[in-house]
């Protein structure tokens, strides 16, 4: 089962495994890491699953749709790595994917 490293604003580290096709929000929610809300159920309406994806990870996340870059201009402190966390479905090529959460979600 591939996993998922999510990294807190403080250096906190959850090494989480995921089902192939879970997104990476649904994986933190149903494992309580801090800092991912997923309020929308993972609908993506909000954006409270806002991460960070390590630069090595991130061609293999894929591309954003244009409605998760309208809601991350919601978010606060965005940067090009800058993804919402529902939008990340697990594959077994993302095994060891390296998020981190911004420090306004704890």
């Amino acid at each position: 089962m591939p996993t998922v490293k999510f990294l807190e604003f403080d250096g906190s580290e959850h090494k989480i495994e995921v089902s192939v096709g879970t997104s990476v929000m649904r994986a933190a929610v149903d494992n309580g890491v801090p800092g991912i809300d997923g309020d929308c159920d993972g609908q993506c309406a909000c954006a409270t699953c806002h991460v960070f994806v390590d630069s090595a990870w991130l061609p293999q996340t894929g591309e954003r749709t244009p409605t998760e870059e309208e809601l991350l201009g919601f978010a606060s402190a965005t940067e090009p790595n800058s993804r919402l966390a529902c939008q990340i479905k697990m594959t077994n090529a993302l095994d060891g994917l390296v998020v981190r959460m911004p420090a306004g979600q704890h």
